[in-house]
């Protein structure tokens, strides 16, 4: 028996593995098509409109609906051109593509599409938010809609942090993040990434995986090219192979992936006595012609050790000013039901409260009317009941009469007004506000008495009690 590394729990005995299935599960397949190409080429022409280079020839597969589809192939294998004229940016030279039933160029399908180029071209001078606020109302969302969708799509994707600096300060993999925002901001049907990883560390690598296989279970028909060839097997339900722009393999990744010639059989930690029986009993039953061929430890992918350790470190909340891990899938993206359960949950609360009557409507103008008019009584006198603020006149008049060498007024005439010599005549209950409750002062030979009466009066009198000084 050939010895090898000991795998707690993996023995590929006569063989390798068998399909470990795709980690999607066995989902039901509509028969409804969502794309369909048929005999499709394309052909780029030279200057003198000689065939330069055929890109794509005689392609054909469809592509149901809730279906994650691969599209991959080497390097020049026509995959970039398909995508072009899968969404009306590039006319075959012939064949037909039919996108929803009717053609790509239509402008009704190209709203119920999204779409990731494979380089994320931005307008650098907007923020994150601009630039998602800006592609949603290229699709006509109204304020409320889009403010919520760009809310969720960034939490989705791990960038509210950095939402409103300019995208040009974007690393490569925050910018890619923002691109597959605006992919999904008008919640499409069918939805087009390209090369969707580019950029992306490891955990955004896993981010951005769980969220096309959860959006394939929420109903979206996903269609996935790549070269990273890892991400295309953990996601997709079926797949082609191009080469020369034309199908070199079509099927699932079971039906492609499967390996004929060898059996893997998962246990627990064997020792090596139970390990040497097994293979005896193999030998004998094959009449020696099977035997384990290796025996190893299993052991994590560099992938889940590099996961591992960034969530330890965001346990210990270590700062950073990357992007983050998002939050839950957007809750827009869960489908027509979803959204519509939503929505109608909204319109009935809004239906539960009844709307004013006219009366009660007559009626809270006329109580707000009455309020404001209380207010403004309440104000008014309150101004009355202050009354002129008579300290100011009174200091005046001190210091009148201090530069003429008279007597300062009391300290109490500051609280009642200027309190003079004399008393206030008898009819001074009909004089205005501004008299009552005080005193004149007593006449004085070098007094001016005509500035005294504009500060009393406010100027009323000015004229007549205005005398020239008596001799």
């Amino acid at each position: 028996m050939q010895a090898s590394p000991i795998n707690t729990g993996s023995l590929n005995v006569g063989a390798t593995s068998a399909a470990q299935g795709s980690s999607r599960g066995v989902k039901a397949r509509s028969n409804e098509d969502v794309l369909v190409c048929t005999q499709l080429s394309r052909v780029f022409k030279d200057f003198w409109q000689r065939d330069a280079a055929r890109a794509v020839n005689n392609l054909s597969f469809s592509i149901q609906r809730n279906e994650v589809f691969g599209l991959l192939g080497p390097n020049g294998s026509g995959k970039s051109t398909t995508i072009k004229m899968i969404l009306g940016l590039l006319r075959p030279t012939s064949g037909r593509v039919a996108l929803f039933g009717k053609a790509p160029t239509d402008v009704a399908v190209k709203k119920r599409v999204g779409y990731l180029p494979e380089e994320s071209y931005m307008y650098g001078f907007l923020n994150g938010r601009e630039t998602l606020q800006y592609y949603a109302k290229l699709f006509e969302l109204d304020y409320r809609t889009r403010e919520r969708r760009i809310d969720e799509l960034l939490d989705m994707l791990g960038i509210t942090h950095a939402q409103y600096r300019p995208v040009r300060e974007y690393s490569k993999g925050m910018q890619r993040r923002i691109g597959i925002a605006q992919a999904l901001i008008n919640d499409p049907e069918f939805l087009v990434l390209d090369e969707p990883t580019t950029g992306l560390d490891p955990l955004g690598t896993r981010q951005i995986k769980d969220l096309i296989i959860e959006l394939g279970r929420r109903g979206k028909t996903v269609l996935l090219s790549s070269h990273l060839l890892a991400d295309v097997e953990d996601c997709v339900d079926r797949l082609v192979i191009l080469y020369g722009g034309q199908v070199r393999a079509e099927g699932t990744c079971e039906t492609l992936l499967e390996a004929q010639e060898r059996t893997t059989i998962e246990v627990d930690q064997l020792d090596e006595g139970t390990i040497g029986e097994i293979d005896r009993v193999i030998r004998n039953r094959s009449n020696g012609e099977k035997s384990i061929r290796r025996v190893a430890r299993p052991r994590q992918t560099l992938e889940a050790l590099f996961i591992d350790i960034v969530e330890r470190a965001k346990q210990e909340q270590l700062a950073t000013s990357g992007a983050t891990s998002g939050g839950a899938t957007a809750s827009f993206l869960g489908g027509a039901a979803a959204a519509g359960s939503g929505e109608q949950l909204i319109d009935a609360l809004v239906q539960a409260t009844s709307a004013p009557t006219p009366a009660d409507m007559a009626g809270g103008a006329a109580g707000g009317a009455a309020s404001q008019a209380d207010q403004l009584a309440a104000k008014l006198a309150g101004k009355e009941a202050a009354g002129p603020d008579t300290g100011v006149i009174g200091d005046l008049l001190s210091d009148v009469q201090r530069d003429l060498g008279e007597p300062a007024p009391q300290a109490g005439g500051r609280a009642g007004g200027y309190s003079g010599g004399s008393s206030a005549p008898a009819g001074s209950q009909n004089q205005n506000p501004t008299q009552a409750g005080r005193k004149a002062p007593a006449p004085q030979d070098n007094i001016d008495s005509g500035v005294i009466d504009m500060l009393l009066e406010g100027g009323k009198d000015s004229s007549s009690g205005g005398g020239a000084k008596q001799s």
